[in-house]
């Protein structure tokens, strides 16, 4: 069972067309232009230079001429500047809303070239590299490899637009999503820096693996990391938010012997059902009335705080940031995407909201906590999941903006985001269901995967195993990446969960164990004994050796050795 379960069962949720083509006059005259920059800055070539630009309004869609080293029509202008292997966009467009700004190159794609891209958020088990398709919407970045060759085109982290690449065997689209909620952006006199484009070409020798990430690294140019790697153990996947302070007690002792001699020292993190429920509601499984007030069966949040340190833990906890309370206002909450009436989420635009969340932090650092997962706020403003995304092709749905309609949404998640950094001061802070790009240098931890599953090993085979493989380019990169939780209990086969403990702990990546007190036998506390030593100082990241062709892949280099695992049940 996964959380989306839990939100089903709840049941809270309650023009013109021009086309054209850029003339050789253009490069000619942009060339000529760039050439009066200061040296630092980089000219633009052919291959940097889109072929077209249009924008996208409330009223139609524009062919943006180039004009004395802009783009315009009327008075949208995007402006295009170079320098060193960075192209930086900006948009203004004081009387019309616009929706997306959309850049083509003409560029042909090798003949045998395999395509890899990303998702907004997390990743669905549907990572992989593939065949060249133009309709194909990647998030972010994308990668292209010939077989001895590899190619990628981005945009850097922290961007004000949301940003997918399409790769068709002709051409390249990059499409600038600057909409609020689903209409237009109202910027007034102010100009947009939408995002800062890079492209990089792989050097001779260099594997796929090591050009990715060596371009994610390119991407994000001030990663937050964790000082320390990060493991420990969470409850959900054998509670499922029918927990207590008793149960996490019984876990945190469970686990003593396996605690490493070593100064960074395990998480022990209270998922979803600690905090106080919703009038009518017997579960605060993914909904509760507010995160600062806990429930009856965790009477004392700081007591439990500090007896989890004082077993050698580290307390974190699980919220969701844009809950809205029974009572909280109309006017505090955002539109129903169908635009009529009000919704059960916070409108993060709302200087109010934001207070919400300071309070909760302020809450939690009283209490002695050092982590918060904070879960939700993707698919809470926009009304659809990653996967639903990349299929419905358009990340939200309806006719609706948010209450300050000056932002972008991209901007929207970045303030949310900030605000959510700040409050938690110290408090490493784990996003899931969170922007991916935008995370990156605000959150330490970032979930990359949907969820993994105490009840069947397919679901972690897809999410977990194809998650760790095709975005362990970001980890270290963007930030410490998790690739979820292992559920060891009775109803997943030990020998799997075995092998997927081991190959988390020899990645490098952040160990969470999430062990059903019934299925913890003399070998599982062993392995879990050995996994934590490994975790709690392994830094040196895995490497995926077959994923070209398996999307779950098998073979792996970890800590400088080769190991092949049997993922079949």
């Amino acid at each position: 069972m996964d959380r989306r379960d839990f939100l089903k069962r709840a049941a809270l949720m309650s023009g013109a067309v021009v086309v054209g083509s850029r003339s050789a006059d253009a490069f000619s005259d942009m060339s000529l232009l760039l050439a009066k920059q200061p040296k630092a800055w980089k000219s633009l070539t052919p291959v940097m230079l889109p072929n077209t630009i249009t924008a996208e309004t409330e009223d139609g869609t524009y062919d943006l001429v180039y004009d004395q080293g802009l783009h315009t029509c009327g008075d949208i202008v995007v402006h295009l500047r170079a320098r060193e292997n960075v192209l930086y966009t900006t948009l203004r467009s004081p009387s019309k809303p616009v929706k997306y700004i959309t850049m083509t190159w003409n560029e042909p794609a090798p003949p045998s070239a395999r395509v890899l891209g990303d998702h907004w958020e997390r990743g669905y088990g549907d990572l992989a590299w593939k065949g060249v398709a133009g309709e194909r919407i990647m998030p972010w970045y994308y990668a292209e490899y010939d077989g001895s060759h590899c190619h990628a085109k981005g945009v850097k982290t922290g961007c004000r637009a949301f940003c997918r690449w399409h790769r068709s065997a002709t051409q390249v689209k990059l499409v600038l999503d600057v909409r609020n909620g689903t209409r237009g952006v109202v910027l007034g006199s102010r100009t947009l820096k939408m995002a800062d484009i890079i492209w990089m070409d792989s050097t001779a020798g260099q594997t796929p693996m090591a050009f990715l990430t060596r371009f994610c690294k390119m991407m994000c140019d001030s990663p937050r990391l964790p000082k320390a790697p990060i493991y420990g153990i969470n409850d959900w996947y054998f509670a499922y938010g029918n927990n207590s302070d008793r149960l996490i007690l019984q876990t945190v002792d469970m686990m003593q012997d396996a605690i490493p001699d070593t100064s960074n020292l395990p998480f022990c993190v209270i998922d979803a059902g600690w905090a106080c429920y919703a009038p009518g509601s017997t579960s605060a499984a993914s909904w509760s009335d507010n995160f600062y007030t806990p429930n009856k069966n965790f009477p004392d949040m700081h007591r439990l705080a500090s007896q989890i340190k004082a077993k050698r833990m580290r307390p974190g906890l699980w919220m969701r940031p844009l809950c809205a309370a029974h009572d909280t206002k109309e006017s505090l909450r955002m539109m129903n995407k169908n635009g009529n009436g009000r919704s059960n989420i916070l409108d993060p635009t709302i200087d109010e909201n934001l207070d919400y969340i300071s309070r909760c932090f302020k809450t939690y650092r009283k209490w002695g906590y050092e982590m918060v997962k904070h879960d939700y706020s993707t698919f809470d403003i926009f009304g659809r999941w990653g996967f639903e995304m990349l299929r419905e092709g358009d990340m939200t749905w309806g006719n609706w903006t948010f209450n300050n309609r000056k932002l972008t949404n991209a901007e929207v998640i970045l303030n949310l985001y900030s605000h959510l950094r700040k409050a938690a001061g110290k408090i490493l802070l784990i996003g899931c269901n969170t922007v991916s790009h935008l995370a990156a240098g605000l959150f330490e931890i970032q979930r990359t995967g949907d969820d993994t599953s105490g009840n069947e090993w397919a679901r972690t085979l897809k999410m977990g195993v194809n998650t760790i493989a095709f975005r362990m380019p970001q980890h270290n990169t963007f930030y410490a990446a998790d690739p979820d939780c292992v559920g060891l209990t009775t109803k997943v086969p030990w020998r799997l969960n075995k092998q997927w403990m081991e190959l988390i702990a020899g990645s490098g990546t952040p160990l969470f164990i999430s062990a059903q007190p019934e299925a913890m036998g003399p070998e599982q506390r062993q392995t879990i004994k050995e996994c934590f030593r490994i975790a709690a100082t392994n830094t040196v990241a895995g490497e995926p050796l077959d994923w070209l062709t398996n999307p779950t892949p098998a073979k792996w280099r970890l800590r400088g050795s080769i190991r092949e695992f049997d993922w079949k049940e």
